[in-house]
């Protein structure tokens, strides 16, 4: 007798994918903000931004060439400039020059408004409708991180802290343009022609925004370069516009919650910046707000 796959079951399938995905790429982005910190020890932040979306623009054309993908449709260009104002240029700039004025630590803290943000905007542009339970709990986990940050005494300029709300408000709108439109597109195929559309600009201003020697640059700024180029820009992309376009934008958008902390224990490794050991029971709190945030997406 041939079995059949329950409708059921293969859409649990496709959520846990999603979840996993989503997880996978939030795991990358958690090393974003300690690797734009080196790098903007030694690199001007305007030249880091266009550099590091040209090398991930260049990656991308060569990959949608390879698999000879076909051209968007005229009527995902404007959500494909969207998701590149949004996450190639807005974000990486926006928390480029806020990593200026604030540490590493303190700049992973406003990821935790990341999924408020996310989700407003799956409600504004994706079309979705999270219980009012979920609000609840993506509420109670930004909280959480957010008073994490105030109860450790990280302060910092305004300006830092102005330019981090708006890398965030950007990075939202791009999140869920780009897992909108990847429900039809596919995950890499978004982001990879977000990146090549931003290339005609990105490359020449790459050129004329060069510093005429990069002899005084150390290994440590460049791998930093490599890092958030290669996987910040692209490869962390590549499963986190899936996962979103699997699991719901929303309820899989939790999932940021936990970046902070991957972020400030990246920061406290690599960087040796202070964490508090409150960290942990923090970050466990916020674990329980995504499982319920989960729960009650749908």
């Amino acid at each position: 007798m041939e079995r059949t796959s329950h409708p059921q079951h293969q859409m649990t399938e496709k959520v846990a994918s999603g979840w996993l995905n989503g997880f996978i790429g939030v795991l990358i982005f958690s090393g974003s903000l300690p690797a734009t910190r080196v790098a903007v020890l030694e690199f001007d932040p305007v030249f880091l931004t266009i550099a590091r979306a040209t090398i991930a623009g260049v990656l991308a054309l060569c990959v949608l060439v390879l698999f000879k993908e076909k051209r968007p449709a005229k009527h995902q260009l404007l959500p494909l400039v969207i998701v590149a104002m949004g996450v190639v240029v807005g974000f990486p700039l926006l928390t480029a020059l806020a990593l200026q004025y604030v540490t590493s630590a303190h700049s992973i803290v406003f990821v935790g408004m990341l999924p408020l943000a996310t989700a407003a905007f799956a409600v504004l542009r994706g079309g979705e409708r999270p219980r009012p339970v979920f609000w609840l709990f993506s509420v109670l986990g930004s909280a959480l991180v957010v008073g994490f940050a105030v109860s450790q005494g990280l302060t910092a300029s305004p300006a830092g802290d102005i330019l981090m709300l708006l890398a965030i408000l950007a990075c939202g709108l791009g999140y869920a343009e780009g897992a909108k439109l990847s429900r039809t597109l596919g995950g890499w195929q978004v982001i990879s022609w977000a990146l090549v559309i931003s290339l005609p600009v990105m490359a020449p201003l790459a050129l004329y925004i060069a510093p005429p020697s990069f002899s005084g640059i150390t290994p440590s700024a460049w791998f930093s370069l490599a890092y958030v180029s290669i996987f910040s820009m692209l490869i962390g992309f590549v499963f986190w516009y899936r996962g979103l376009a699997q699991g719901g934008i929303a309820a899989v958008g939790q999932l940021q919650l936990l970046q902070p902390f991957f972020g400030l224990a990246l920061a406290a490794t690599l960087l040796h910046e202070h964490v508090s050991i409150a960290m942990l029971g923090v970050t466990i709190a916020v674990i329980l707000c995504v499982v319920g945030a989960k729960k009650f997406s749908k």
